[in-house]
């Protein structure tokens, strides 16, 4: 027979428990009924200079650029990148990698692991069809680096005299 202490536990213990279910069910109700709110989403910040140049294809220009002189890599691509930028266009492994394995799957480049027994670098060459998008870009992406380096030297101008 169970004690009076004991049964008193249990007895409070399935209130409790009843209790917390009602209310799961009603939080999950008024859920239901009204969602709650979507957390605002910060805008995200972007310089509109190195965002233009972004969006205009100068990345995929000077990697194809590169690729075209010689075989190179992600790192050296990204490095090469912002000191001929001068840091202006600062390129990161989650920018540059997947700009690699999009060239590549669109038959662009091709990619050749240093050591393929074990992956170490992996070393990019243009194909015949990346020679020809790189033909493409550097026509299509020239007036607007004109357009920059004209705005760039009127503002030097202005300011410097």
């Amino acid at each position: 027979m169970a004690r009076p202490e004991q049964s008193k536990r249990r007895e409070a213990a399935r209130e409790a428990a009843q209790q917390t279910s009602s209310l799961a069910e009603a939080q999950e109700a008024a859920r239901e009924v009204a969602p709650a709110p979507a957390k605002p989403q910060r805008p995200r910040v972007t310089d509109p200079f190195t965002g233009e140049l972004r969006k205009r294809e100068v990345l995929p220009l000077l990697v194809l650029h590169y690729i075209s002189a010689e075989p190179s890599y992600g790192n050296w691509l990204m490095e090469r990148i912002s000191q001929v930028t001068a840091g202006v266009l600062s390129v990161n492994p989650n920018t540059m990698y997947p700009l690699l394995r999009q060239l590549e799957a669109r038959g662009l480049i091709e990619g050749r692991w240093e050591h393929p027994e074990r992956r170490s670098r992996r070393y990019y060459s243009i194909t015949e069809a990346g020679r020809d998008e790189y033909e493409r870009l550097v026509d299509e992406v020239q007036p607007f680096l004109e357009s920059i380096s004209r705005s760039i030297d009127e503002i030097v101008r202005e300011v410097y005299g």
